[in-house]
């Protein structure tokens, strides 16, 4: 088993080096076989795996891979921790990496740099993989920081774009922000418990709750200080209030890399290092109720912004970024099997519409406007079906009283049932409740408004597109450089193979694993991975959540889907009129609360102020005035003056030399009648 899981964190970085160092000579194939090979036997592994952690009991156990720092106390080392918690992820990782390599056969099948692309890919997985799997936290910060690098690679990866080049730089800025939080609390861990070392870290909190650092005055809880610095990085990387601007912007880089980043490796990395920090946070009531109050708000601040955007993967961008507020405030009210559960079939799901999403824009020659789409379903018969089965899951489809439904049903209810169960004695957790089912018809609200401007309606597009003019401002044709239509068409089967294997998770991942994440068994699933504090009942209180709890998420997500059918479909063209008349609350939603607008004001502006002060003022006037400039103009200034004694005819150095010899003469005289 030790060498498996050595093969599954390592393969995909031997893919990376492969591709990346030989992929020129080697040639596109073999760079993309190679890699795509390798994470097929990954997730092959890695489902052997999970299979022997449910079914069989394997015992959690560590492999020790090599030193890494050894400084005085401070210990860490490489390693390969599998537990619950790395068996989940293991799994959500490479199942949805090795789909995404398989659908990047078809969807980059023209890109020139294939190698290169599939080389980001690899290397992104296996920072993901080291992450999931650390032992300690400078391995996880090692791979926080792999996935940082990657995820700047592959959102600029067609770095002759300008803006693919703004929206990296964003992403790896606004990151490194989250990650000095993260930094700042890893440091504080070690300052007060001596070790990063999470086996010997855990034991050490429960018996040390009261411990508090005098500080300006104030004694700060150090439990709560470290988790609420370890979350500032949390918030960071997986894109929750105030630190999520990066997400949309990462829409630059190819659809396949939005799958990747957005469904199971980076966006979910902090909602993993929450629940995995679960003896922290269980001793952290104020950074409980800051990761409630922070996910809350997210959750209803994208679900708010994702219904007047028009770019199809942006609508799906801020989807990710509400359903990962989801599993932050269920992390927050104590219920991190929920949280983890719906980071399961949120993996599915989510990657199924992105891909499904891709496939769309393929279809239509690389038009991501919905305005411009329409009627597609009679073309894109499988990406339809396959994207109506991703858009049920989200908005969580099922039955409560027969307790079937798609996979967002399990999990998605479970996290609204725990923040009420927990929302009886705190009003965090009952603002979280209150926003959910909020959140909840919003989301249904948007993922169907998707549906029906894409795939139902008038075309937007070819020929009927003039006709469809005449009644929608905003409708354009797509034609060609010769002006002919363009006829939208179904993907090749290797994009639309990985949409029917997600699409398959997406039916069945909550039926299948809910007793195991968040039912009867959990206890025996997680073995330890998950802690709940002798204080946390709120897996076992939300069964007790009356008809009315139950019932209302698909009351909500109904009254969505109607209020989605009424404007898109039954009256078609009220949602552009809506657009058309650029009302303030349209304006204020379209522009995403304005953060953008905001941040320039302010922290860019006063970065780009001070940058010119030290730089303009500071660098250039003062130092380089005073310093080489000056000295370089005097020494300038000199030579140009000392150069004019030069001026090469013999008869001056003749004068010159004799004006030498009368001046020495002189002085000899001078000094011969001094001493007679």
């Amino acid at each position: 088993m030790e060498q498996l899981v050595s093969i599954i964190v390592l393969g995909p970085l031997l893919g990376a080096v492969i591709a990346g160092l030989f992929g020129r000579r080697i040639g596109d194939i073999a760079s993309q076989s190679v890699t795509t090979g390798l994470l097929l036997l990954a997730c092959g592994l890695s489902w052997y795996v999970f299979s022997q952690w449910t079914w069989h009991h394997l015992e959690a156990f560590t492999v020790q891979l090599a030193s890494f720092i050894n400084v005085g106390d401070f210990q860490s080392n490489w390693a390969i921790r599998i537990d619950g918690l790395s068996a989940v992820m293991l799994v959500v990782v490479t199942t949805v990496s090795a789909l995404v390599h398989m659908y990047s056969w078809g969807y980059m099948a023209d890109d020139d740099s294939r190698p290169r692309f599939f080389a980001y890919l690899s290397l992104f997985t296996f920072a993901m993989l080291a992450l999931v799997t650390a032992a300690d936290f400078m391995q996880l910060f090692f791979g926080w920081e792999g996935v940082g690098l990657a995820s700047y690679l592959l959102i600029g990866f067609w770095f002759k774009k300008p803006t693919a080049n703004a929206a990296a730089i964003k992403a790896f800025v606004v990151n490194r922000i989250g990650d000095f939080g993260f930094a700042l609390g890893i440091m504080t861990v070690f300052w007060a418990y001596g070790t990063v070392q999470f086996a010997e870290l855990f034991p050490l909190i429960a018996a040390s709750t009261a411990r508090g650092w005098e500080f300006a005055g104030q004694t700060w809880h150090l439990v709560d200080l470290a988790c609420v610095l370890l979350f500032i990085g949390a918030m960071g990387k997986s894109a929750q209030f105030f630190l999520h601007t990066w997400l949309p912007d990462a829409m630059e880089g190819p659809t396949p890399v939005s799958a990747l980043i957005h469904a199971a490796t980076m966006v979910t990395a902090g909602v993993y290092m929450v629940c995995l920090l679960s003896p922290m946070f269980e001793y952290a009531p104020v950074a409980r109720n800051v990761v409630t109050l922070i996910g809350a708000v997210t959750a209803l601040f994208a679900a708010t912004v994702g219904l007047a955007q028009n770019d199809i993967k942006r609508v799906i961008a801020y989807s990710t970024c509400s359903q990962l507020g989801y599993m932050f405030f269920a992390a927050g009210v104590g219920a991190y099997q929920a949280a983890m559960f719906h980071l399961f079939t949120h993996a599915f799901f989510k990657a199924l519409l992105f891909l499904g999403a891709g496939s769309v824009i393929h279809g239509m020659h690389h038009e991501q406007d919905m305005r411009r789409m329409g009627g597609l379903w009679k073309h894109l018969p499988v990406t339809y079906a396959v994207m109506t089965i991703g858009t049920l899951a989200i908005t969580g489809f099922g039955i409560p009283g027969i307790d079937l439904g798609f996979a967002g049903f399990y999990s998605k209810d479970t996290i609204i049932e725990a923040a009420w169960a927990a929302g009886r004695d705190n009003g965090f957790a009952l603002f979280a409740f209150i926003v959910s089912l909020l959140a909840a018809g919003l989301t249904a609200f948007y993922s169907w408004r998707l549906a029906f401007m894409t795939f139902h309606g008038t075309p937007k597009w070819g020929a009927d597109a003039h006709h469809a003019a005449d009644h929608h401002d905003d409708a354009h044709a797509a034609h060609d450089d010769h002006g002919h239509a363009h006829q939208p068409h179904e993907s090749p089967w290797s994009m639309l193979v990985p949409l029917l294997l997600l699409a398959v998770g997406a039916l069945a991942a909550g039926y299948v694993f809910v007793e195991n994440f968040v039912g009867e068994a959990q206890a025996e699933f997680w073995r330890g991975a998950i802690v709940n504090g002798p204080h946390n009942h709120v897996l076992h209180e939300m069964h007790d959540a009356p008809g009315w709890v139950i019932w209302a998420p698909l009351v909500v997500s109904g009254l969505g889907l109607f209020g989605a059918w009424w404007v898109y479909i039954a009256r078609e063209g009220m949602g552009a009129r809506i657009a058309a008349k650029r009302g303030p609350l349209w304006i204020f939603l379209y522009n995403k609360w304005f953060f953008d607008e905001l941040y320039e004001a302010t922290f860019v502006r006063a970065a780009r102020f001070l940058g010119d002060l030290f730089w303009k003022g500071g660098d250039q006037k003062l130092i380089d005035g005073f310093g080489p400039d000056g000295v370089s103009a005097v020494s300038l200034e000199v030579g140009k003056r000392a150069g004019r004694l030069q001026t090469g005819y013999v008869y001056h150095y003749a004068f010159v030399m004799l004006l030498g010899v009368a001046g020495l003469l002189s002085f000899a005289l001078y000094a011969f009648s001094r001493g007679g």
